[in-house]
């Protein structure tokens, strides 16, 4: 049986580095970044591009999934919305597969100071502080697991999620 782990948070919480860790805990894992499937310039969001970012991530999740060298299949994406979330299950073949969405969620004070530390390096514009901030509280409406990392490493984070 393959495990799936979908994992959801606002920009900045620490999805892509949580799953990098978890890759690294769990045996034959792959990891993929939703935001793989959709980097451009300029982005651009419409009903093509949200279709085509959907297709992306669905083929490239079930090829995963098919893929005998693994046994753990790592996702992560903003996922703000319950919709996101049933549309990606429902175009996935889990046959034999155990599924577990997670949530990471933070306090605002952590998601700014995480935010800014980014901003310093140039990694990201002010403005997604927020934007940010005016997701944290969808995720509380979600079918999933919530982790606060507000206080948690990267480390602590993957290791809470893999003993899930």
């Amino acid at each position: 049986m393959k495990r799936v782990y979908l994992i959801g948070g606002t920009m900045g919480v620490g999805k892509t580095s949580v799953c990098q860790a978890l890759k690294k805990t769990l045996q034959n894992a792959v990891f993929l970044d939703g935001d793989w499937c959709w980097d451009a310039d300029p982005f651009q969001v419409n009903g093509e591009t949200k279709r085509m970012v959907m297709d992306n991530i669905c083929h490239l999740l079930n090829n995963f999934l098919h893929c005998s060298a693994y046994e753990t299949v790592i996702f992560c994406w903003v996922m703000h919305e319950q919709s996101i979330l049933d549309e990606i299950l429902s175009n996935l073949d889990l046959t034999d597969c155990e599924v577990t969405t997670v949530s990471l969620i933070c306090s605002r004070e952590a998601l700014t100071e995480r935010l800014q530390k980014d901003i310093r390096a140039g990694k990201r514009q002010e403005a997604v502080v927020a934007r940010s901030i005016e997701r944290l509280p969808l995720y509380d409406a979600l079918d999933t697991v919530k982790v606060d990392v507000s206080g948690l490493s990267v480390e602590q984070t993957a290791e809470s999620i893999a003993a899930l």
